[in-house]
């Protein structure tokens, strides 16, 4: 299969390296920097490169805010039977933008979090096709996630995006307010240590995905669940209620086990 692939950044070079062997790959991107260490693949940064490919499947591995723009760039120069599929976050709208196409199309979430994955480990990582597109490209991905030892989940549109704005919005924003009240430590302990990584990870993120998780109209709820939960251990604490911190604690340990 001829694989082009929109963009050289961390998910597309892992998509680069998966699938250059096994198919005649191309990646697109205007900076050409960012593709002097890919291996096996042809590098393009001009559309008439894309059109002269004739790709059989597109791969648009560019960032959130980017990924319907570039997609409406190269459309008109891909032959109509190739197959367009997306990696985001967050699918707010995918779904229509697709069905105006017209094109074949599959949509899937590699969930490697806010930073690459350990290719080495990827058996601990989750992945998520989305059931609705093209049969043959949900096989596709399907078999490359399970033969990557991905754990594998398979979601409509919507049941990926209710899913999302509970992975990511409770822990995102949790981060955010440890960011918020964070203050510099001469001598740090291993628990902060360890949330300021997570924190400096989330930070790192494209803020047109940390607006589109907290936007989710779906997050809203989860957020107010969160401030509740606050409100309940102020409360503890301001009355010193040891009796009913130990009743937190025996419940909110059941929710990790």
């Amino acid at each position: 299969m001829k694989i082009l692939i929109l963009g050289a950044g961390k998910m597309g070079s892992f998509f680069t390296d998966v699938l250059s062997f096994d198919h005649e790959c191309a990646v697109y991107e205007v900076d050409a920097r960012r593709m002097r260490f890919l291996y096996n693949t042809q590098r393009f940064t001009s559309i008439a490169e894309i059109k002269d490919f004739c790709p059989d499947m597109v791969i648009n591995a560019v960032t959130l805010k980017n990924t319907l723009k570039v997609f409406e760039e190269i459309i008109p120069h891909i032959p109509e039977n190739c197959i367009i599929s997306d990696i985001s976050s967050v699918k707010t709208g995918f779904l229509d933008f697709y069905e105006k196409t017209g094109m074949r199309y599959v949509s899937t979430h590699p969930m490697f979090g806010p930073t690459f994955a350990n290719l080495g480990a990827l058996s601990h990582e989750n992945a998520i096709v989305i059931t609705e597109g093209d049969y043959m490209g949900r096989i596709f991905f399907l078999d490359l996630y399970r033969r990557l030892g991905l754990n594998v989940h398979e979601y409509s549109f919507d049941e990926h995006d209710e899913a999302m704005a509970y992975s990511l919005s409770v822990p995102f924003v949790s981060t955010f307010v440890f960011s918020a009240v964070m203050k510099h430590q001469d001598a740090p302990g291993t628990t902060f240590n360890r949330h300021l990584k997570i924190a400096r990870g989330v930070l790192s993120e494209d803020d047109t995905l940390l607006r589109e998780i907290l936007f989710n109209p779906r997050t809203k709820h989860h957020v107010e669940d969160i401030r509740a939960e606050l409100k309940e251990l102020i409360q503890l604490i301001d009355e010193k209620d040891e009796d009913g911190l130990n009743r937190y604690l025996t419940k909110i340990r059941k929710n990790i086990q």
